[in-house]
């Protein structure tokens, strides 16, 4: 489908003055990334679909507190060309952990497949497309969905439900409205191509209690994390555009902003154990605060050749640290971070709760310095042959592995592992710390709770009949969004 001339002007433009924006606050090698970026994100944006694009041939309308436009129960049903109009409202537990008063929804192992239509919320936990249980799965292609109320995602998984999306413009203006969303029990989200904006507090992009992959995709937050990952969850992000803007605080337990966040909440929401995220090819553009943020889990960090910029000159590439969630002397966070053929630029800051192995491999290069300020957590660097650190300022590690004389260049500064100062030049043989922790207690969904594939397919005719899952909700309070 190709977008309306005016759109693509209109879009070109907003994001032209963000690459200006850019260009000011940045000088010489940096602006220069930073353009680059930001012109990626031009292309990567204006190729998006709009209302203008779907032909609507059916339409679909509730407004009752509590109950769905189209629902799915153990059944098959495709629809395609359609409006769905949804509003009413909901209470928190119902419809954030099972589907209550969603435009769309499948339960009981349903597979609903849906094209080419129009899905738009506004009400309070009123989410647009809704995947419950294990062996549901939800299909969904060349689609435009819009939601409008607080709490409302665009896609939402939970209790082992599968999302599969192919080439959507998501666009929320909620808060705690992620466009690509988990929550309870988790399940597994695949989202290839598209435009995913949010502009609420407390609404990253991605929120993930569950296995989520986003490929080939541009992704924006206004003012919120681009990224959360709770718990022992992961997402994945494959040649995708990503720009996040956090400035706007949905709480007080930590003082930073961030573009990913990665943290465990302890809600009972999400497993506890070691989290993952991966990001392969592509950009990550960060307007405000840090890049990563680690606090109260262990995560593997993993990045191949992705385009990373930092635009705020204050911020540093990885802070992890205790913050308001867990409990205080065991609350920090624990990170191993592989880089392959990575460029990386900034400081790494790890308090003394916290834990940190680098690995820089495949030509990775990192230029920053970790703890200036002095010795505080575990840190232990690994320097493979080919690879190289170029420190911005004095830096206080644990332990280091190095054998190329050429891998460190001090610049100037003092390096000091373990308390004694570095030699240039010198090798070195030291020891990663564990990090990685599982957890005994489950998957923070009640026992016996419940986690497919398929393409678009033509008119559906009626929504199956059906209740939504009956039952009392877990017990806990409901998922507490990142207070940054």
């Amino acid at each position: 489908m190709k977008l309306k001339s005016k759109w693509k002007k209109i879009l070109a433009g907003a994001l032209m003055a963000v690459m200006i924006w850019g260009l000011a606050a940045c000088s010489g090698q940096e602006a220069a990334e930073s353009a680059e970026a930001t012109e990626n994100a031009v292309t990567a944006a204006a190729e998006y679909l709009t209302k203008d694009d779907i032909t609507v041939n059916e339409t679909f309308d509730n407004s009752a507190d509590g109950e769905h436009a189209i629902e799915v129960s153990g059944e098959e049903a495709s629809y395609s060309n359609i409006g769905v109009t949804k509003t009413g409202e909901a209470d928190g537990d119902e419809a954030d952990f099972y589907g209550e008063n969603s435009a769309v929804f499948a339960t009981e192992s349903g597979t609903l497949t849906i094209s080419d239509s129009l899905i738009e919320t506004n009400g309070t936990h009123a989410n647009a497309v809704f995947s419950y249980g294990e062996g549901t799965v939800v299909n969904i292609a060349d689609s435009v969905i819009e939601t409008a109320g607080n709490c409302s995602g665009g896609l939402m998984t939970t209790g082992g439900g599968t999302m599969n999306a192919e080439n959507l413009t998501i666009n929320t203006s909620g808060n705690s409205s992620a466009a690509i969303r988990s929550d309870r029990g988790g399940g597994t989200v695949n989202v290839n191509k598209g435009y995913y904006k949010t502009t609420g507090t407390g609404s990253p992009v991605v929120y993930s209690t569950a296995d989520i992959t986003v490929s080939d995709s541009y992704m924006e937050s206004a003012a919120s994390q681009g990224i959360v990952v709770e718990g022992k969850n992961s997402v994945t992000l494959i040649n995708d555009t990503l720009v996040a803007d956090n400035n706007t605080k949905n709480g007080d337990k930590s003082d930073y902003y961030q573009a990913v966040m990665i943290y465990q909440s302890r809600s009972g929401d999400a497993a506890e154990g070691t989290s993952a995220f991966t990001a392969e090819g592509g950009s990550i553009t960060n307007k405000n605060g840090d890049i990563f943020f680690v606090n109260n889990t262990a995560t593997e960090i993993s990045l191949k050749g992705v385009e990373i910029t930092n635009e705020d000159e204050n911020g540093v590439f990885l802070r992890a640290e205790a913050a308001g969630w867990g409990n205080e002397g065991s609350n920090g966070g624990k990170v191993n971070m592989n880089a392959s053929g990575q460029t990386i630029r900034g400081n790494m800051l790890v308090d003394d709760v916290s834990a940190l192995n680098l690995y820089l491999r495949d030509s990775s290069s990192f230029t920053g310095a970790i703890n200036p300020d002095g010795q505080s957590g575990d840190v232990y660097v690994e320097i493979e042959d080919g690879s190289t650190w170029t420190l911005t300022g004095d830096s206080y590690i644990s332990g280091l592995t190095v054998s190329d004389a050429g891998s460190i260049d001090l610049n100037g500064h003092k390096l000091y592992v373990d308390g004694k100062e570095y030699e240039a030049g010198s090798a070195s043989t030291g020891t990663a710390f564990e990090i990685i922790t599982e957890s005994s207690s489950g998957s923070g969904a009640p026992e016996g709770m419940p986690g497919g594939e398929g393409g678009p397919g033509g008119p559906g005719g009626n929504p199956p009949s059906g209740n939504p899952p009956t039952g009392n909700p877990p017990s806990g309070n409901p998922p507490e969004k990142p207070g940054n």
